[in-house]
């Protein structure tokens, strides 16, 4: 174990300062209480930008205002969330923004270990918006916590710091960045400062006391191997561990392994204790798959995104409930290739006859470059081992960023430098730049004509600089014509200049170089593949399929990026960033954990082994609202309305606790302008969604949303595919089959059967006048999104009251505004799509053109267009 246990130096290298770290962090999180007795001296809980208490989400721990704890020089303001999801916690409905360099001070009364937590989750408010903000985090005056930081996800991010206060203060301050959001802010929701556990440091090393104060860690992962979730209210010290299958090399090679069996924790100090990790990490564990091999030679292998260029602590937890007598168990483990322990045999650390948790620290150093890099954690066979009892286990793993005072004190003497040269050097530069403007100057007046002359030429912009507004900033490309009438695809350009773009080879790290077996979902665009960044943040990630035929894709790739990057709502997924790097086409969302809609109504058939769960009627309620109002705010929470243009059930995505989020936004295009009443373009969606007048007529309006969405409404109504080509002919189409059966009085007949009996029938009769009034002919005849919106509020409302109605009550929609925030006036382009004016002329057969990416006019008539509607995606 770390703390009585020397360190095998194997090929990390561990020294003093590693020795310190491993006491440090064992004596912090070690205490003779349980989780429910674990009293810290000090416990300051702070609810930040508002006036009243909150608790938090998952143990319920009291946070209290902040106001107190602000220094009496911050300047900063009180910001709430105006259009909170229906179950964000209040934790996170508001927040203290910062406008300037601020700290808070709190005194702990006590030396010694502290546990600091800051609580992120950010939203658009009214004067700020938080998803932009840019910031820097330091502590206790010398150490950088954050740097650069941002959450551009509208989900909590929770940053765990151990520190050693040697004052019995302790300060943080934040300092927004001048490259973020205008103004520059830096903003918090909620801080956690505590006293760790520390009867247990030995107190007889005064030197080691002495050097604890010039180090500080960072937890960046804390893992449970082959266990569920725990959450803070399962944890003795309210922590979060996370499972390990995303983070598996290779998942053949192991097996979970759990145990029914208490944990028994060794009382004489030699083994782990409740505070050094719960019961729930050492019950569980993933072990070598051997399969009935005999003497098997593999290993098992985790791979974690860390930062580059500084040291980590590795802390490997252990406990042998798998082996039947004391010698049988030996293996390795391994950080980075190098062994940290060989041949390690649970039964020396501990004086029983059985095993007991226990745990192992390492701290590895990285002399590399900084940015990411993959961490390699690795058990394996030992050479003691018997070759008919091979394995190896891991129950839980934690890694720790070490944080050094005396680097950051470097790190400012070279600023000093700098500012001391930068006046010199910025004088020579500055001859130099005039010199250049006055060279170059000459040569422009010289070469006008030539570049006059080359501007007629074959150029074309990029998709979505048709508008010219100039605010997304597209690089030109030149094409070259082929013959037959094709195009030579031009060299892909840089998209966006955003700030969101990720290096291919961070994406690929954090995908374990596209990992088959991390795959999430197929569809035309490519595959989605579940990813962790290096800050341990987990991710979709969209790869397009490059190469592909008239490189399709791309235009609808720069769309999504230019629409995502411009927007921000709770009910839209958030784009983390992309990748352009050598023509690919990469796109990084926040992760949605229950997965699209679509999964969730109907899967493999209900009853199935493996059927999705049933959602109650009161969550597909809950999921429509929240969707609808992801889409009430694309058509009207921006300068101009833009309409979605392909929504569909498996482009509705559900969080953790089932938040409807819209995605996929890469056919949206700008509404009508004022004055206007339609969009004519090409016919683009889904077959089955699509609005029919929009096809007849290539005439796009908002309402062409909500037809698409009328018909999402009878998918969560009935569970069925919107196109069965096993019904029959009648039932072939779910939006004319439902409307049909509701004109007929039978809309209870065509009810989810695992629904029928729990729903209330003024809930069900007002749902179906909506879905139907949605599914009109004519768009002047269907309902705006927000009078949808209200109504769907109302449906819940029913289901929960039971609210009696006259009939005369319900005989039509109301249409009541939604109130909506606008967003700062900022422009988003989109590409230009034409259209033939004489479509409609052409013996009932429309006739669409579409400019593709290498401006090339591509014409084909309306079988061509459902040909294409009926691909795999339905593009």
């Amino acid at each position: 174990m770390g703390r009585h246990h020397p360190f095998h130096a194997g090929g990390a290298r561990v020294g003093f300062s590693s020795l310190l770290l491993a006491v440090l962090i064992t004596s912090s999180f070690t205490s003779p209480f349980s989780a429910a007795e674990f009293s810290p001296r000090t416990s300051i809980l702070l609810n930040c930008g508002s006036g009243v208490s909150a608790f938090a989400p998952d143990d319920q721990r009291p946070f209290l205002p902040d106001s107190a704890s602000l220094s009496s020089s911050s300047s900063s303001v009180q910001v709430a969330d105006r259009d909170p999801s229906p179950g964000a916690s209040t934790l996170y409905r508001t927040a203290r923004v910062f406008t300037d360099q601020s700290s808070y001070a709190f005194t702990v009364g006590t030396t010694g270990a502290h546990v600091l937590r800051l609580h992120f989750s950010p939203f658009s408010a009214t004067e700020f918006d938080l998803f932009s903000a840019v910031f820097t985090v330091t502590a206790l005056g010398s150490f950088r916590l954050l740097s650069d930081f941002s959450v551009q996800i509208p989900t909590p991010v929770i940053k765990e710091f151990l520190l050693w206060v040697d004052s019995g203060q302790v300060d943080v301050t934040f300092t927004p960045a001048a490259r973020g959001s205008s103004p520059p802010v830096a903003f918090v929701n909620a801080i956690e400062v505590f006293t760790a556990p520390s009867d247990l440091i030995q107190k007889d090393s005064q030197q080691l006391t002495k050097l604890q104060s010039q180090v500080a860690l960072e937890t960046v992962h804390r893992i449970n191997m082959g266990g569920p979730l725990i959450v803070p209210s399962n944890d003795t010290l309210w922590r979060t561990w996370i499972p390990d299958d995303v983070y598996l090399f290779s998942g053949v090679t192991s097996i979970k392994v759990n145990t029914s069996v208490s944990v028994t924790y060794q009382k004489d100090g030699t083994g782990s204790t409740p505070e050094v990790a719960p019961e729930r990490v050492y019950d569980t564990a993933r072990a070598m798959n051997t399969g009935g091999l005999l003497d098997p030679r593999f290993n098992i292998t985790w791979k974690f995104n860390v930062s580059g260029g500084v040291s980590h602590l590795v802390r490997m937890h252990f406990y042998d409930f798998i082996s039947t007598a004391a010698p049988d168990l030996y293996f390795n483990a391994y950080v980075d290739e190098q062994a940290v322990y060989t041949d390690l045999h649970p039964f020396t650390f501990t004086l029983s006859s059985f095993s007991v948790p226990f745990y192992w620290d390492s701290v590895v150093d990285d002399a590399g470059a900084d940015g990411w890099r993959l961490m390699r954690v690795t058990v394996g066979r030992s050479a003691k081992s018997s070759p008919t009892k091979v394995n190896a286990i891991l129950n839980g793993l934690e890694i720790m960023r070490v944080l050094n005072a005396s680097e950051v004190a470097k790190k400012k003497k070279k600023k000093s430098l700098l500012l001391i040269l930068m006046p010199s050097v910025a004088g020579v530069l500055v001859l130099l730049v005039f010199s250049s403007l006055f060279l170059s100057a000459r040569r422009r007046r010289r070469r006008a004509p030539v570049a006059k002359e080359t501007a007629a030429g074959p150029t074309s912009w990029t998709p979505m600089s048709a508008h010219g507004h100039g605010a997304v900033g597209l690089s030109m490309t030149t094409t070259s014509k082929l013959s037959h009438g094709t195009t030579a695809s031009p060299r892909t350009p840089r998209v966006i200049n955003l700030g969101l773009h990720i290096s291919f080879e961070d994406i690929r790290i954090a995908t374990n170089d596209f990992d088959e077996g991390l795959v999430i979902g197929k569809g035309g665009f490519g595959s989605v593949y579940r990813g962790v960044l290096g800050d341990g943040t987990t991710v979709a990630v969209k790869r397009g399929i490059a190469g592909g035929p008239s490189n399709q894709g791309y235009p609808e790739f720069q769309t999504e990026v230019t629409v995502l990057s411009r927007i921000r709502h709770r009910h839209l997924v958030s784009l983390i960033g992309f990748c352009d790097e050598n023509s690919e086409m990469i796109l990084v969302y926040e992760f949605m954990e229950k997965g699209p809609l679509k999964n969730l109504l109907y899967g493999r058939g209900g009853g199935e082994e493996g059927a999705p769960p049933c959602l109650s009627w009161k969550q597909r309620l809950e999921i429509c609202i929240g969707a609808a109002r992801g889409i009430h705010y694309l058509h009207t929470g921006h300068a101009q309305v833009i309409i979605h243009r392909d929504l569909k059930s498996s482009n509705i995505l559900l969080g953790e606790d089932y938040v409807a989020k819209v995605s996929d936004f890469g056919l949206s295009r700008l509404g009508p302008s004022m004055g206007e009443t339609h969009v004519s373009t090409a016919v683009k969606g889904s077959f089955g969604y699509l609005d029919p007048e929009y096809f007849k007529t290539q005439q796009l309006t908002d309402k062409s949303d909500v037809y698409s969405f009328g018909v999402v409404l009878f998918e969560v109504l009935c569970a069925r595919p919107v196109l069965d080509p096993l019904l029959s002919r009648e039932q072939l189409n779910l939006a004319e089959w439902a409307a049909a059966e509701h004109r007929k009085g039978r809309l209870a007949q065509i009810v989810d059967r695992r629904l029928r009996g729990t729903i209330n029938p003024n809930s069900l009769r007002k749902f179906g006048e909506m879905a139907v009034k949605c599914l009109a002919e004519y768009g002047a005849d269907r309902p705006s999104i927000g009078d949808v919106l209200w109504n769907l509020e109302y449906c819940l409302q029913l289901q929960e009251t039971e609210l009696r109605r006259e009939p005369h009550e319900d005989s039509g929609l109301m249409p009541v505004p939604v109130p909506i925030r606008r967003m700062p006036s900022s422009n988003v382009t989109f590409r230009e799509e034409e259209r033939d004016g004489d479509g409609d002329d052409n013996g009932g057969v429309v006739a669409a053109r579409v400019v593709d990416e290498e401006s090339q006019v591509v014409e084909f008539t309306t079988s061509k267009v459902f040909s294409q509607l009926i691909t795999h995606e339905g593009r």
